[in-house]
């Protein structure tokens, strides 16, 4: 009767939930690894308060900008890992052969593929360089909510950690990354991996929403004296941008997962075909959400992208007044294409051809920062240095994704190719090129100001010649593979179509992109090691433009002693130029204190959702009420600041002078 009890207060959880399969059993045993050797590693240097304190409970924008990147870096291997396992088994699994996966783990990596690379490494990446820099370029001191900021990214941890969990107790969705019905309703899914899905993003997409919010009234209430909006660096206008598109289009994902979660938990039929259920409502709204989503991250590597064509040409940026319209031109625009991600389904010519004509007009906008950007190197005295390599590498793959898009507007093509790998060569070209090239660039060109010193630029360039000949490897076989027919999420195939050898191709591309992987570590590894062995530098690192003003780097943790005041574009430029020297007196500084509610609030969203999966209903109550009261106790908290006196502030900043000297 003990026994019985103890199953029932565990929901649907048991011992059967274990991996058995080989492949998935030695990745669920590296998921556990990981946090274990940690612990291990913090107990042995006795790290665990400094842990604590230092990070785990920091509201400092910055820290939290490296722990979203760290987050990011860790999910990326996660999903090149699972790149490595999708390629493999194309590039085997022709005729007889069936390859190393079997089809429903098959699916299930290619759905964790793309809901990791998506939500936790781009996203991840995204929001760590916008902590880490949007601040330091508007002159403010902080963020206006730093206890927002810090819950949203514990809430995107938790996301994350729910959606690992899933390798370990469980399984994941077969559905694709955006779980369509009728496939990912009960009926067709019955597993836990869909509810997997549905709650690893709601708790990271309200975490998403929380820092859309933080960074809108940060860039328009918290910019230094004398910076108006059109005097902004275009990486903030970028940034802006895609957080307004955050909390327009993150509220729309939210309703609808928690809508399938519904369906599935508690009988009901919004997306089914029974009782007045429509499946297509489901595919409207997820795209209604999605294809903003594209430019949400995209926008802000553009942004990056502005900052590190001016840097290294060491010229002002080409066309700044377009640029910013450009930015809202494509913020308006993205909400009106979402249809072109089914022309299939059925809809009018003229309801069609709205979506079609509004595609092909989206790219206006992006043309327009493509040649301001190329107008900007023209006659340019050019550094080349790595980050200017990967956007030279941009250029080139994002207009041969861009021309493929533009194709695919024309809904009689759109029939053709709809579902192939052709479809599949051009999302990544456009993602990979336009967003992680450009957080690439940007986290080169900034990383002196996140941590003092220079990254080494040979084995940065090693690594991005890996990369993109591996990139151009692994998807441009994916283009003519389309053509002749193959479809995406595609695990067998018959050997008389003669698909393989452009498959093993490809799987040759993605051992390129591990090699440029691997350069990427050993250039941080040996930068370290040069960084320790030569010092740190506080000179500009780049010998060229910067608008992140005269701070030291690493950054202090109260960013400026004194805030500069702005009357230009180039307000930096200027004040190095005229030799201004700031003799006002020092000010006392209110920076946020430390806390826990951040985790112990994305702690209980963890439970709720953990909860949720397996049925466990006591512990759904003890996920909510563990949030609720953490929310409550924090607004009930009259002393969330401490101050710094003006004589601690000017101690600070003689240390900071000492180390630079």
């Amino acid at each position: 009767m003990l026994l019985s009890l103890f199953a029932n207060l565990l929901g649907k959880l048991s011992l059967k939930q274990l991996p058995h399969d080989p492949v998935t059993a030695v990745g669920a045993s590296m998921i556990v690894a990981v946090p274990i050797l940690l612990a291990i590693l913090l107990t042995v240097t006795k790290r665990w308060k400094w842990l604590y304190r230092e990070w785990l409970t920091t509201q400092d924008h910055k820290k939290i900008g490296i722990m979203y990147i760290i987050v990011a870096v860790a999910m990326g291997l996660r999903g090149l890992a699972d790149v490595v396992l999708v390629r493999a088994q194309q590039a085997l699994a022709s005729g007889n052969s069936h390859g190393i996966l079997n089809a429903s783990h098959f699916q299930q990596i290619v759905s964790a593929h793309g809901t990791i690379m998506i939500f936790f490494v781009a996203m991840g990446l995204m929001f760590g360089i916008i902590n880490l820099i949007v601040p330091l370029q508007i002159g403010s001191r902080d963020v206006a909510f730093p206890f927002l900021n810090a819950t949203g990214f514990w809430l995107f941890f938790a996301g994350m950690a729910l959606i690992n969990v899933s390798l370990v107790i469980g399984d994941f969705a077969a559905t694709g990354w955006l779980a369509y019905p009728p496939l990912s309703e009960l009926a067709y899914s019955p597993t836990v991996g869909v509810d997997y899905w549905i709650w690893s993003l709601e708790i990271a997409g309200i975490g998403s929403l929380m820092a859309g919010v933080n960074f809108i009234a940060t860039i328009l209430k918290k910019r230094v004296k004398g910076m108006k909006l059109m005097l902004m660096p275009l990486f903030s206008w970028s940034v802006l941008g895609s957080m307004f598109l955050v909390v327009f289009a993150f509220p729309i994902l939210t309703v609808t997962l928690t809508l399938l979660a519904f369906d599935r938990t508690f009988g009901m039929h919004f997306f089914t075909s029974s009782y007045g259920g429509n499946m297509m409502m489901y595919v409207n709204l997820i795209w209604a959400w999605g294809h903003p989503e594209v430019y949400i991250l995209v926008l802000p590597a553009f942004g990056a992208y502005s900052e590190v064509v001016s840097a290294f040409a060491r010229k002002r940026l080409f066309g700044y007044t377009s640029m910013v319209w450009a930015i809202w031109a494509i913020v308006v625009l993205s909400f009106i294409v979402w249809l072109h991600h089914f022309f299939t389904m059925g809809a009018s010519p003229d309801v069609n051809a709205f979506f079609g004509i509004m595609t092909m007009i989206i790219a206006v906008p992006t043309g327009v920062k493509l040649f301001n950007w190329l107008f900007t190197l023209y006659k340019g005295k050019l550094n080349l240095k790595t980050p200017l390599y990967w956007f030279i590498a941009f250029v080139v793959v994002f207009t041969i994704g861009g021309m493929a898009g533009v194709l695919m507007a024309v809904p009689p093509l759109d029939f053709q190719f709809h579902n192939s790998l052709f479809l599949v060569a051009h999302f990544h070209m456009m993602i990979v090129s336009g967003v992680l090239f450009g957080y690439f660039a940007a986290i080169t060109y900034w990383f002196p100001k996140f941590f003092g010193f220079k990254l080494n630029e040979r084995l940065g360039r090693y690594a991005f010649w890996n990369w993109l000949i591996g990139f151009l490897l692994a998807f441009v076989p994916l283009y003519i593979l389309g053509f002749m027919g193959a479809t995406r999420r595609l695990d067998h195939y018959s050997a008389s179509l003669g698909w393989q050898p452009l498959f093993i191709v490809a799987a040759i591309g993605v051992v390129f992109i591990i090699a440029g992987v691997v350069f990427q570590f050993l250039q941080l590894v040996v930068s370290i090691w040069q960084r320790n062995n030569e010092g740190m530098s506080h000179k500009d690192p780049w010998d060229g433009r910067t608008l992140e003003w005269s701070l030291p780097t690493p950054v202090p943790i109260y960013n400026f002693a004194r805030l500069p005041i702005v009357s230009t574009r180039d307000a930096f430029m200027a004040i190095k130029k005229a030799k201004l020297i700031d003799n006002r007196p020092y000010e006392p500084i209110e920076i946020p204190k430390n806390t826990p509610l951040s985790i112990l609030i994305a702690l209980g969203a963890f439970l709720f959702g953990f909860a949720f999966v397996w049925h466990i209903w006591w512990l759904v109550v003890v996920g909510f009420i563990t949030t609720v009261l953490s929310i409550i106790v924090r607004s009930m908290d009259e002393h969330p600041t401490r101050l710094l006196s003006a004589k601690q502030v000017e101690k600070m900043e003689q240390s900071y002078k000492e180390a630079a000297v």
